[in-house]
C-alpha cells in the first residue's frame, strides 16, 4: 500500500529573512534571518529528508527519486523536476530574473526557473516588483546605468490569497512584509539586477548580473495570462490556478471535508493554513501547519477533514538531463 511521503524542510538563511517561519508556522529556526524553508526539494543546495514512512526515513528526496522510481511513475532517467518553498520577506528581496532551460543549461549547468507565488500573508501596503517598463534591452540597460529604478520597475500591490505567475524572463521581486508559497522548477539560478545598495554581513554589496539579465529578460514585458477556476464540494473547494509546460498548481481549501481524485502521476503538497487530517486507503494521517508531503503514484484518492488550506502541485513534463 502506497503511503504519503512526509518531508523535513531545509531552512535557508537570507540577508532579507526574518522570524515568521517560526511565529507563523512553528518551525524552529537556527538564526534571526531565515528567509526560506525548502519544503519539498531535491536540489543539491538543499535536499529535503524523508520523515515518514519509516522505511524511507532519513533518505534524501534526491536519492528516493532515483532508487524508488515506482513512487514517481517510473520517471527514473530525470532529476526531480520541482521545488516548493515558503519564503518570509522581512526585507525587500533583490530585483531579479531567471533564465529558461536552454540558457541555464548552457551557462549554469542546471534547469531554468519558471515559478509562481501564492501570497499566504501580506502586511498592509505590501508590494511586489512584477515586470518592467523598458521597451528594448538598450533602454533597459540605460535605465539601469542611470539608476532610474522608479521609472523602470513596475510595482503591484498584493494581499492575502493573491496568486502570481512568474515565467522565466520576468523581472520580479518580493517586497517586505510578504510570506509566499512558491512552486518552481528544480533550479537555484537567479540573476540579480538591483539590490538597493544593500551590504552583506562582511560589508560588501552583493554581486549583480546585468548582462545575463539582459540576455534572458522578456522585452517588452507582458503579464502572463492565467485562468483561475474553482470546483466546489459541500465541504470545500479545489482551486486550479495554473497549468504550464512544467507544473500545475492548485489549492485544496476545506472547512469540513474534501475528497480529491488523484489523476496525475504524483503530487506535492504543503499545508499553509489550519490543521486537520488526511485519510489514504483507510489510514489516517494528521496534518498541521507547514507539513509538506508527496502523494506518490498508486494513491488514487484521498479524503481531507478539518479547516485548512493546502497548496498542491504536480509536474507536467519530463526534463532533459544535463
Amino acid at each position: 500500500m502506497m503511503q504519503p511521503i512526509f518531508l523535513k524542510p531545509v531552512l535557508q538563511d537570507k540577508i532579507w529573512g526574518g522570524r515568521k517561519l517560526y511565529t507563523h508556522f512553528g518551525l524552529e529556526l537556527p538564526s534571526q534571518t531565515i528567509g526560506e524553508a525548502w519544503s519539498i526539494s531535491a536540489h543539491p543546495n538543499g535536499v529535503s529528508e524523508v520523515i515518514s514512512p519509516a522505511e524511507f526515513a532519513g533518505i534524501g528526496l534526491d536519492e528516493l527519486y532515483q532508487t524508488h522510481p515506482e513512487l514517481f511513475c517510473d520517471y527514473t532517467e530525470e532529476r526531480f523536476p520541482l521545488l516548493t518553498k515558503i519564503l518570509d520577506a522581512n526585507q525587500n528581496l533583490s530585483v531579479q530574473v531567471h533564465p529558461d532551460d536552454s540558457y541555464a543549461l548552457e551557462h549554469e549547468g542546471e534547469l531554468g526557473k519558471t515559478e509562481c507565488w501564492y501570497i499566504i500573508s501580506a502586511d498592509p501596503g505590501s508590494k511586489i516588483i512584477y515586470g518592467h517598463n523598458a521597451q528594448t534591452p538598450e533602454e533597459f540597460a540605460a535605465m539601469v546605468e542611470e539608476g532610474r529604478w522608479d521609472e523602470l520597475l513596475r510595482e503591484v500591490p498584493v494581499k492575502d490569497g493573491d496568486f502570481f505567475y512568474v515565467p522565466h524572463g520576468t523581472i520580479h521581486a518580493i517586497g517586505s512584509g510578504i510570506v509566499i508559497l512558491e512552486t518552481q522548477q528544480n533550479s537555484d539560478t537567479t540573476y540579480r539586477v538591483y539590490d538597493y545598495g544593500r551590504k552583506d554581513a562582511s560589508g560588501q554589496e552583493r554581486d549583480l548580473h546585468i548582462q545575463p539579465s539582459l540576455d534572458v529578460t522578456q522585452f517588452p514585458h507582458q503579464d502572463p495570462q492565467i485562468n483561475i477556476t474553482e470546483e466546489t464540494q459541500d465541504g470545500g473547494k479545489i482551486v486550479h490556478y495554473l497549468t504550464n509546460e512544467y507544473f500545475s498548481v492548485y489549492k485544496w481549501d476545506l472547512k469540513k471535508a474534501l475528497t480529491v481524485e488523484l489523476t496525475k502521476p504524483y503530487y506535492l503538497a504543503t499545508v499553509i493554513t489550519g490543521e486537520g487530517e488526511m485519510e489514504v486507503d483507510g489510514q489516517i494521517y494528521p496534518l498541521k501547519l507547514a507539513d509538506s508531503f508527496i502523494l506518490p503514484a498508486g494513491i488514487q484518492s484521498i479524503t481531507l477533514k478539518g479547516d485548512l488550506e493546502i497548496i498542491v502541485s504536480n509536474p507536467e513534463t519530463k526534463v532533459e538531463t544535463v
